[in-house]
């Protein structure tokens, strides 16, 4: 079987978001290959033994997705964003709920390269990545966005443009602002004036 095409899939948010329930079952084994590869990603650096698996993470997805109502999805693009975010709160409300400390507590690490990659190093973690990120949004939100979709939602640099109506140069701007940004939050500096 091909790969769906855009305006398949564009169709089927538009009716979901007017109410059609249908619609969603329709559409979920359409975007599942782009939600799994997704989820790996954010699994693929988490500690040995997590409870959370892949597959329960786009479970979990999908099950805030049905909860979500009158919502005027746009494209592809557009839901995968709206994913990467549902992502990022299981993830984060998973890692509070075991009690983490905002630094160390046995969770992951989180190198600021090109393709922000999550280790088992456990000097910064999920959730002080995602208070630094709300610390961001306060200060630039298009920029803290940036990292969300890219990070959180594995879109790539066009991805991220055409989700954002920004140009392919403007994410890229952005995003390297964005990580010497987070790092320096991460390490205190952007807390306390350095």
């Amino acid at each position: 079987m091909g790969a769906p095409s855009s305006s398949e899939v564009t169709g089927l948010l538009r009716a979901w978001g007017r109410g059609d329930e249908d619609a969603l079952q329709k559409l979920m084994p359409l975007v599942y290959d782009q939600l799994h590869a997704a989820a790996r990603h954010y699994m693929a650096g988490e500690r040995a033994g997590h409870t959370l698996q892949t597959t329960a993470l786009i479970h979990e997805t999908y099950l805030r997705l049905v909860d979500i109502r009158q919502i005027q999805w746009q494209d592809r693009a557009h839901f995968l964003a709206v994913c990467s975010q549902l992502m990022r709160r299981i993830l984060i409300d998973f890692a509070r709920s075991r009690g983490y400390k905002k630094r160390g507590g046995a969770v992951p690490h989180v190198n600021f390269d090109d393709k922000l990659v999550v280790t088992a190093e456990p000097d910064f973690n999920l959730v002080a990545l995602d208070d630094a990120l709300n610390r961001l949004a306060q200060v630039d939100e298009r920029k803290s966005k940036v990292v969300e979709l890219r990070f959180f939602g594995g879109l790539d640099v066009k991805e991220t443009a055409e989700v954002m109506k920004v140009s392919a140069d403007t994410v890229i701007r952005d995003w390297k602002f964005a990580k010497v940004w987070l790092l320096r939050d991460l390490r205190g500096g952007a807390r306390d004036g350095s």
